[in-house]
């Protein structure tokens, strides 16, 4: 039974070898091809090639590698980012390979430009500090990382500004809308005022005018009554005397 078992294993063996030889060569005919075209800067050409390669093995560090500097050439960013994202997350294996460590190197570098143009600075001074840990001597890497970084600051200080702005617009918004109850309470309070003064004054003229007619009133009978009392007393003194011219 052993022997049966290693033969099968021997026939099966002899039968995939033939075919893994034939598409490791097919992987490589397509990364050769694609590189060609990549260094004529046919780049959409290439990226075909490279996506071949890819169908071959999907996990080919070359084909996922070149795929996505084929897409960055093309300024498709975040198909570019997905290739390289996929090489970042295999970190641990590639560094096995000085040569992987510095493909791993020029990832992250190109990770951090395609942050560059999509203004996320943050996430661009992360992936250039991991680029120079793999390749401190990457000048050009250097320098994008102090600029990424500059722009990051002034980015946080117009956020901090534009925060600042905001708060000051909401804090006059609330002032002007104090300002305008408090406005509108007082032009409501004279108003009321008013109304009552309004309401108040046919009162006091009602009043006053009750109080000159008596008055009149008052005036007009003392004075009729000290005019009949003149008269009455004038009448009396005209009796006298003629009662006096009688007795003479």
């Amino acid at each position: 039974m052993k022997t049966v078992h290693k033969i099968v294993i021997f026939i099966f063996t002899c039968l995939l070898v033939p075919t893994l030889v034939n598409a490791q060569k097919a992987e490589r005919k397509n990364v050769r091809d694609g590189n060609k075209l990549f260094s004529k800067e046919k780049y959409t050409e290439s990226e075909i090639a490279y996506r071949k390669s890819l169908d071959v093995n999907p996990r080919s560090i070359e084909g996922t590698y070149n795929l996505g500097n084929a897409l960055y050439k093309q300024q498709k960013y975040p198909e570019a980012a997905e290739q390289y994202q996929m090489l970042a997350g295999q970190a641990e294996y590639l560094l096995s390979d000085q040569k992987n460590a510095s493909r791993l190197a020029e990832v992250f570098h190109n990770l951090g430009n395609i942050g560059m143009q999509n203004k996320e600075y943050a996430k661009s001074v992360e992936s250039y500090k991991m680029s120079l840990r793999l390749n401190p001597k990457d000048d050009e890497t250097r320098y994008n990382l102090a600029l990424a970084q500059k722009l990051m600051q002034d980015q946080q200080n117009q956020n901090q500004d534009d925060q600042n702005d905001q708060n000051d617009e909401n804090k006059d918004e609330q002032e002007n809308k104090d300002n305008q109850q408090n406005q509108d309470q007082q032009q409501q309070q004279p108003e009321d005022k008013k109304d009552d003064k309004t309401q108040e004054q046919p009162q006091q003229n009602e009043q006053m005018s009750q109080d000159n007619a008596q008055q009149i009133l008052d005036a007009f009978l003392q004075d009729e009554k000290d005019t009949q009392e003149k008269v009455k007393k004038a009448q009396m003194q005209q009796q006298e005397r003629r009662k006096t011219e009688k007795e003479w």
